[in-house]
């Protein structure tokens, strides 16, 4: 066992290539959180990181004594010990409405781009980029009359389609703009967003 480093304050060790850290960069911007922001390689971790989590992986949220190691359960954290802006919705079924939603998300688009993360040429990468992109495309409609994600208010839900749909390029997805222009809209707005702009890592930078 390594000697793990005391810090006074929160430190967030984040892949900057990764969807999962980016979701949780999201709400520390639009929280504006202080936080010790780590900037890990997958393939070069800090022996540190392996004292304070069981499953050496990234992302991990470190809070004092509290060590967070799944993404939407960090998201869930900083929303309550930081409640403004709120992200989650204040009463119960509209709360657990857009948890399905982040089930959903979790279960239908991230392991398609998870896998297109992993390798981007192939029949297996080339069905995966096809069924993220039509499933993409059929959510474009619910932006005609809500400005986020079946939300009046940016959202936790937002905090986690948006890195998956900045990242639509890099993965070699292009959106016909005429079908899906509420969802285009939705995308220019959130990514001009000052919380999402501070949000993003080098290398986030350079994938659009």
């Amino acid at each position: 066992m390594g000697v793990v480093t005391k810090r006074s304050s929160m430190t967030f060790f984040s892949d900057g290539e990764d969807h999962y850290s980016h979701r949780v960069r999201i709400v520390l911007a639009e929280k504006g959180v202080t936080v010790d922001l780590l900037d890990i390689s997958p393939d070069n971790k800090p022996e540190e990181l392996a004292d304070l989590n069981p499953y050496n992986s990234l992302p991990t949220l470190l809070d004092r004594d509290l060590v967070l190691y799944e993404s939407k359960v960090m998201m869930e954290y900083l929303d309550e010990r930081f409640p403004h802006p709120p992200l989650l919705p204040v009463y119960p079924v509209a709360r657990a409405q857009s948890r399905l939603w982040l089930h959903r998300i979790e279960k239908e688009w991230s392991p398609l781009v998870d896998q297109l993360m992993l390798e981007r040429s192939g029949k297996k990468a080339d069905k995966a980029r096809k069924e993220l992109r039509e499933s993409i495309m059929s959510v474009a409609p619910i932006f005609l009359d809500r400005p986020f994600f079946m939300s009046d208010e940016f959202s936790i839900v937002d905090c986690c389609v948006l890195p998956i749909l900045w990242r639509l390029n890099y993965l070699g997805i292009e959106l016909p703009e005429k079908q899906v222009k509420p969802l285009i809209d939705y995308m220019e707005r959130s990514f001009d967003r000052d919380g999402f702009l501070a949000s993003l890592s080098e290398v986030e930078r350079e994938m659009r």
